[in-house]
């Protein structure tokens, strides 16, 4: 699936069963809670915190699924074509750090 084909499903989907988008102000709330529990998920699973009971059936995959989920909901209502924007960032960090990390001693 494609970045644009991607937001074509989210779209279809809201319009037969989310009823509407949540507003932008919602979805980034909404986002922000995502991205907590990715990070809540990292923490125990990569790092040094435990789980808790019932907290280990998480799944990563799930989890950034649902952040792209409302990354795309907030591209689709703010007129954002993620395609053509990602394409745009990667030029940008073409140039901008074209051998910034290759002269970065910390990641050798």
């Amino acid at each position: 699936m494609t970045i644009q084909e991607a937001q074509q499903t989210v779209d279809r989907w809201i319009q037969e069963r989310g009823v509407r988008y949540f507003n932008e102000l919602t979805n980034m709330a909404i986002l922000t809670e995502e991205v907590g529990e990715v990070a809540r998920l990292i923490a125990r699973k990569y790092g040094e915190q435990s789980f808790k009971e019932g907290d280990a059936r998480n799944e990563l995959a799930d989890e950034l699924a649902d952040v792209l989920w409302v990354l795309i909901c907030l591209a689709n209502q703010t007129g954002v074509d993620l395609t053509e924007a990602f394409q745009r960032n990667i030029a940008k960090k073409t140039t901008r750090d074209a051998d910034r990390h290759i002269k970065n001693e910390k990641l050798k």
